[in-house]
């Protein structure tokens, strides 16, 4: 895990997190590059680094924009050869004769395909950059040897789904790619035998998907000693959209189906809402689904439905079971339920976007107000908010506005149970979508490498303020990473600013919030800011 410290880089303003202004992490803030004697053999240092495969393209003279701070490296000479780029020849830390117009940039191969409209970049719909413009791949002989080939050039490990049928809803055109045909073996997906680009006989119904298991997520489970939440990762298959299917938990190496031995509507409502699908319609029984594959996780599953994941249920244990896979065990979340928020500081801010009829689309601000924003934040597990956004405070979003002049009372369990138009019925543009402030944005994790790691802060009386590592340990992580909808670890991130809000964090583990754990409260303390705590998080290990 340490080897983490030494590689905190990124690319930023690029289209992807391959592409970008370089920046690098030192002595706790982040800072560029200077383009001077910047090479491909620089460059390829970062793209290994990022796992972002092996570049020929280089950017400089602040092509992706000046960035600001400081300018940590300059005169960088790579052989090539090294892991990171701070292991290369420069003139040392902050020492260089630059100014931000000159900030080096590095376009990766990786940044030429993408996985969209998953959760996570390492789940969605295959997309790849072709000609100056982003399209889709048609499904024809897709399968997992593809699969295989774009989560490794993606970074992501292994695949372990390859969906059709626009399982992850409908791109846009162009389809650049048809009757792709890879070995397994290749590192780019352009690589791998085509139609050529651009010739095709599909319609976006059949948009090809992608589910990758990142394999440092996996390492960093590891490392850590966290294997039990390595079983986290849960998915639906077979259904007719990402909150309905056959359960599978993926656990040492393996996807393994759920009995439906004493399966009930106890039990579904863990599953959806450890998926973010909300509230469970039906447990279905006796492989409605079809029937899976492979090992058999658990029999007898037991939840009380408060539970944050269905790990936490009693049950056999072990892979103890009486039954073959005619018992595999399904779920149907309501569809009404898949909401989230976009273009927030975390999954509890943004704007208000739901999915319907196979694809995601806005909410109007039309009438938008409090009641409006406490049933999506209700419905979303993130408390009860007292701000609204509106007139596209976070951006216009795309596609279809589904909702208009929405009016809650505020005690709907769903957005779409409150009075509208009528799905789809609009007098709205995109200037005008609707957003929110959620209370569970009151946690943020800052300084690491995106939003699952960093230094621990919490919102409070209108400041953000670190949390003490006093009695800081993984139970504590655990809630936080969950909290965040990502996965558990602790580390050393640097010291933050303003109040230290909370110190004695006692939680059990089994908690949704950080808030909801015994602590000092108020702002009592006895620490400063050398004893800040970190986690680093596993990524979104439910989330599929």
């Amino acid at each position: 895990v340490a080897l983490l410290f030494t590689s905190q880089i990124r690319l930023v303003n690029g289209k992807d997190r391959c592409s970008g202004r370089v920046e690098i992490y030192y002595s706790g803030q982040w800072g560029t590059v200077c383009d001077d004697s910047w090479d491909i053999k620089d460059a390829e240092v970062v793209c290994r680094q990022l796992d972002c495969g092996v570049t020929n393209q280089v950017r400089s003279s602040g092509q992706y924009g000046p960035g600001s701070g400081t300018i940590w490296l300059d005169d960088v000479a790579c052989t090539g050869s090294e892991r990171h780029l701070t292991e290369c020849p420069h003139r040392g830390f902050g020492i260089h004769n630059c100014h931000h117009s000159e900030d080096a940039g590095v376009v990766c191969p990786a940044a030429e395909v993408r996985l969209v409209d998953g959760k996570g970049r390492c789940s969605g719909r295959v997309e790849i950059y072709h000609s100056g413009q982003w399209g889709t791949v048609c499904d024809d002989d897709w399968d997992m040897n593809d699969a295989a080939v774009v989560c490794g050039q993606l970074g992501c490990g292994s695949a372990v789904g390859a969906p059709l049928g626009a399982h992850f809803g409908q791109g846009s055109e162009p389809t650049w790619l048809d009757n792709v045909n890879c070995s397994g073996s290749e590192s780019y997906l352009s690589e791998c035998s085509h139609r050529s680009f651009g010739v095709e006989d599909c319609n976006h119904g059949e948009d090809a998907g992608v589910f990758c298991l990142s394999e440092l997520i996996r390492l960093l489970i590891v490392a850590c000693g966290m294997l039990s939440h390595y079983s986290l990762m849960i998915r639906l298959v077979n259904g007719s959209d990402l909150c309905s299917g056959r359960l599978e938990v993926y656990q040492t190496g393996y996807w393994r189906t759920v009995c439906n031995d004493v399966w009930d509507l106890n039990d579904a409502p863990v599953v959806c809402r450890q998926l973010g699908c909300g509230r469970a319609d039906i447990a279905p029984e006796r492989t409605y689904f079809g029937q899976g594959s492979g090992p058999i996780w658990q029999d007898d599953v037991g939840c009380s439905g408060s539970v944050c994941s269905i790990t936490q249920c009693p049950h056999t244990g072990g892979g103890t079971h009486d039954c073959n896979h005619s018992n595999d065990a399904g779920v149907i979340c309501s569809v009404t339920s898949q909401i989230r928020l976009v273009n927030g500081k975390d999954r509890c801010s943004g704007r208000v976007e739901i999915y319907y009829s196979g694809q995601w689309g806005t909410v109007c601000d039309d009438s938008w107000d409090i009641k409006d924003a406490e049933v999506v934040c209700r419905q979303l597990d993130c408390g009860v908010t007292n701000q609204v956004r509106s007139s596209g405070q976070y951006g216009p979003g795309s596609g279809t506005i589904w909702l208009d002049d929405v009016a809650c009372t505020g005690s709907e369990r769903h957005l779409t149970e409150c009075p509208h138009r009528g799905f789809g019925i609009h007098n709205c543009h995109h200037s005008e979508d609707a957003g929110v402030v959620c209370p569970a944005a009151e946690v943020r994790l800052v300084d690491g490498k995106g939003r699952c790691s960093g230094r621990v802060e919490i919102y409070h009386s209108g400041q953000w303020g670190t949390v003490c590592d006093d009695d800081w340990d993984m139970n504590d992580a655990a809630v936080v990473c969950g909290q965040l909808g990502c996965g558990s670890a602790r580390t050393y991130f640097g010291q933050g600013s303003g109040p230290i809000w909370q110190d004695d964090v006692g939680c059990s583990g089994s908690v949704c919030s950080i808030t909801q754990c015994p602590h000092t409260g108020g702002g009592t303390h006895d620490c400063n800011h050398s004893n800040d705590a970190g986690v680093i998080c596993s990524g979104k290990t439910g989330s599929w």
